[in-house]
């Protein structure tokens, strides 16, 4: 049956479906919520959620890449971000947060051109070399993040310097850049000729998400990340409703499995997963782990202190993207473990996850990836 419907007569377009359009539907056993795991593993790393903290200056500092690591999860620091620029970035957070602006609007011109300022300064190598030190030496697993365009440049001073999950992460990233003016990134030698896990994305569709996985990617982020605090949509017109996203390239995966003779990709979710709610639904259309930005800048350590922005808001001649205020909730363990004082789904995720898994009757997450889903757009629940 084809999902084609007609815009025109010249244009033909592909239905597709938000995480706010679908619903979980319970329809066999339940158990109880203290039996069901969401533990997630990549390569030989075992985490006891599968929660991962975004590379963005907002919501992952080393501290908090730290605390995360400490409470199951896994923290990716940006290291194109401000930790990488300036060696005590304290001052700079603090005037990021105190930028005034008008209540009535996000989009406000001077604090974007301060933005584009402070992120002017230039990344050092030693700095990303010294920030990944100071998150080994707490123990958690070490994660770092480059753009596709600086990965050339640093990722002899990241691999240097212990990385044990290599992310790089974009608006969109193909398995083929074409360029007449620079020299593209093979990420399929890239990826061969490194010792560690690499996780590459945004990717939104079947084909982008299957040539990603051919590179040797051991995880592909799907979605363009930033979530509250993207304008992609409004900028570029792009943009990808999660729920139909995530089950495309979990398809691809499920493909690869087959065409590679046996080789398992993780489908990791990235951006508008703000709430518990969303991030249960990512799960249940095929994602082994969901990327968080917003639902982590609530916490009380986060770095953006109540303010959540990207590198997308930052690009010296096309931002895309707002200092968004979201606003705190309580600790980073309150915001995944409760006890929970919110009913918005903004805290206790993990609680969260493992309740809805074990109403449905599910013990792990690979089995809730199988969980019935219902077309059901509630417009009257956006609030």
């Amino acid at each position: 049956m084809s999902n084609e419907i007609e815009i025109g007569r010249g244009k033909r377009a592909t239905k597709a479906y938000s995480l706010d359009d679908v619903a979980i539907v319970p329809n066999r056993r339940t158990r109880d919520p203290k039996d069901v795991s969401v533990s997630w593993q990549i390569d030989a790393f075992q985490f006891e959620t599968p929660f991962i903290g975004a590379p963005m200056d907002s919501v992952t500092s080393p501290a908090t890449a730290i605390a995360l690591g400490k409470l199951g999860g896994l923290g990716v620091l940006n290291l194109e971000g401000l930790w990488t620029r300036y060696e005590d970035p304290a001052k700079v957070l603090e005037d990021i947060a105190g930028l005034n602006h008008e209540a009535a609007t996000r989009n406000d011109p001077k604090i974007t051109a301060k933005l584009q300022e402070l992120y002017s300064a230039p990344i050092q190598a030693e700095l990303i070399t010294s920030r990944l030190a100071e998150i080994r030496e707490s123990g958690v697993v070490v994660a770092g993040s480059l753009t596709p365009q600086r990965t050339q440049e640093f990722y002899r001073t990241v691999v240097a310097a212990g990385v044990d999950i290599f992310v790089i992460r974009g608006t969109t990233v193909s398995a083929e850049h074409v360029s007449k003016t620079t020299e593209p990134l093979n990420l399929k030698q890239f990826i061969y000729e490194l010792d560690v896990p690499v996780i590459v994305g945004g990717a939104a569709g079947y084909t982008p998400a299957m040539h990603l996985m051919r590179t040797g990617a051991a995880g592909v982020l799907v979605g363009f990340g930033g979530g509250a605090s993207s304008t992609t949509r409004r900028t570029l017109g792009i943009h990808a409703p999660m729920a139909t996203a995530i089950a495309d390239v979990a398809a691809a995966r499920r493909d690869y499995i087959e065409e590679s003779g046996g080789r398992y990709v993780h489908v990791i979710a990235d951006g508008g997963l703000g709430n518990s709610g969303d991030i249960v639904k990512a799960i249940a259309m095929g994602a082994d782990a969901v990327m968080l930005g917003t639902a982590l800048a609530r916490a009380d350590e986060a770095p953006g202190a109540g303010y959540h922005w990207g590198m997308e808001a930052v690009h010296e001649v096309s931002p895309r993207g707002d200092r968004a205020r979201v606003g705190t909730v309580g600790s980073l363990e309150n915001v995944l473990y409760g006890p929970s004082r919110e009913t918005n789904g903004t805290s206790n995720l993990v609680g969260a996850l493992r309740r809805s898994m074990a109403t449905t009757g599910y013990s792990t997450l690979k089995e809730f990836q199988r969980v019935d889903v219902v077309l059901s757009p509630y417009e009257s629940d956006r609030f």
